[in-house]
């Protein structure tokens, strides 16, 4: 999570936030924290509309990963701190359980396709074949003169 983010929900300005981990640098080794680099700084603020205030700032923001932003909330010591970071905790384990249980849904759906694709290729080429749409006669180019047969009629 990006420093300006964990601000707002801290309840703090970035500046102070930034001042407490620096303070507190050596509770934040490399892999609770790291400072993004100018072309990081340029990809999030691109993708990131509510961080276009970034765009502008002369200082990299701090990432945190899920740990440091536990650290994070030690560090800050308030109450707000404590909610939040267990919100984020949360957050984080239920990321973790969404992930893990996807991964295990493509396994089995791997696992059945390779078991039934040769069953299923019958039903798979008769659908591809409906989804082709029907060939319309084509209509021939110019003019085309209708002859009228005209019936004669002979009276006695």
């Amino acid at each position: 999570m990006i420093d300006a983010d964990l601000a707002i929900l801290f309840g703090v300005s970035t500046k102070r936030l930034k001042e407490q981990v620096r303070r507190n640098i050596e509770r934040f080794p490399s892999d609770f924290l790291f400072e993004l680099t100018v072309e990081e700084k340029a990809v999030v603020v691109a993708n990131c509309d509510h961080l276009k205030k970034l765009k502008f700032s002369p200082y990299l923001p701090y990432a945190f990963t899920e740990h440091g932003v536990l650290m994070l909330a030690n560090v800050l010591n308030s109450q707000r701190a404590i909610k939040v970071s267990l919100q984020i905790v949360r957050t984080f384990v239920r990321l973790r359980q969404l992930l893990s249980s996807n991964i295990e849904l493509a396994r089995k759906l791997e696992t059945l396709e390779k078991k039934y694709d040769e069953q299923f290729r019958v039903v798979f080429e008769a659908i591809r074949q409906l989804l082709i749409p029907p060939e319309k006669p084509k209509r021939p180019i110019g003019f085309q003169v209708k002859e009228k047969k005209i019936k004669y009629s002979v009276k006695k």
